[in-house]
């Protein structure tokens, strides 16, 4: 896998998240800590496309 490919896989993951916890936020009675741990997790990709996009 090239690099390229890899950060195209990242980002298509961290729009994912993204837009789970869009959905989150607007279901009642959603785990906060659940979200929290989506949040960190979508960080964390952001990061790493970062990291490889420089």
């Amino acid at each position: 896998m090239s690099v390229e490919s890899h950060v195209q896989e990242l980002r298509r993951k961290h729009q994912s998240l993204s837009n789970a916890i869009e959905a989150a936020h607007r279901s009642p009675g959603m785990d906060d800590l659940a979200i929290a741990q989506m949040k960190k997790e979508k960080l964390r990709l952001k990061e790493e496309i970062t990291r490889l996009s420089h």
